[in-house]
């Protein structure tokens, strides 16, 4: 299994497209924001270069989940090598798991190098327990979003689940308001925000940089969202196995 999740690592960081779109454009969009808007404060006095290094490290990271897991999983399925593996001694669970976990580790180069940028060009600064906790928490929110890449990449073949992907990711990130605050867009945005992962996903970060740790209703809401679709791609993992 561990062979199998570093075969799988590997293979995405060569795809030129994930270290374009995934790990250098959230970087790129930091840096022009930064850079424009950084001295400024929001209304809990954190400053803009800090508010956003949290924003684009979580467009980062969920972009990275849904990408590393919606397209590879459908090429395989398509391809027959998911076939392939349900033959081998390796169970259907760690199949999945292993999946799971090749995304999750791909998702860090995404936080990372976001909060590297923001340390040596904005100089943000932290507590050591600050960054543990705000890491920690943005890799352990990308769950639902990997589950719904599975979920895309169960349902879809392999040339529809990227462009799937991409507007979910697209859509996730608009309404989640990880590029513009949903408040510029009028109360309806914000209603629609509200219920999105993708908006208490960034909201973890926001309150740990906040100093005032994470919100229990914002944990709540990631964590269902993350059992809703874990759900939906379990189903649709074994309709996809069934129909192979």
């Amino acid at each position: 299994m561990f062979y199998y999740a570093k075969t799988e690592a590997l293979r995405m960081l060569r795809n030129r497209r994930y270290l374009i779109f995934v790990v250098a454009f959230p970087v790129l969009l930091y840096l022009i924001n930064a850079n424009i808007y950084g001295k400024q404060t929001d209304d809990q006095g954190v400053a803009y270069n800090v508010v956003l290094m949290v924003s684009m490290a979580a467009y980062g990271a969920l972009a990275s989940a849904m990408m590393s897991s919606a397209v590879p999983w459908a090429t395989e399925r398509q391809s027959g090598w998911l076939r392939q593996l349900q033959i081998t001694p390796l169970p259907g669970w760690a199949i999945v798991a292993t999946k799971l976990w090749t995304a999750m580790l791909l998702v860090l180069p995404s936080l990372l190098l976001v909060s590297v940028v923001a340390i040596v060009q904005q100089h943000v600064s932290m507590p050591p327990a600050r960054w543990l906790g705000l890491l920690l928490a943005m890799w352990l929110g990308t769950i639902p979003f990997i589950a719904l890449g599975l979920a895309i990449g169960s349902m879809l073949s392999a040339d529809a689940a990227q462009p799937a992907a991409m507007l979910c990711m697209f859509g996730l990130a608009l309404a989640g308001g990880l590029w513009f605050p949903p408040e510029v867009f009028g109360s309806t945005m914000k209603a629609v925000a509200d219920v999105t992962p993708s908006y208490h996903y960034a909201a973890l970060g926001w309150s740990v940089v906040g100093g005032g740790g994470v919100e229990l209703a914002d944990v709540l809401v990631v964590a269902g969202w993350g059992v809703v679709l874990g759900l939906a791609a379990a189903y649709l993992y074994r309709r996809a196995t069934v129909r192979s």
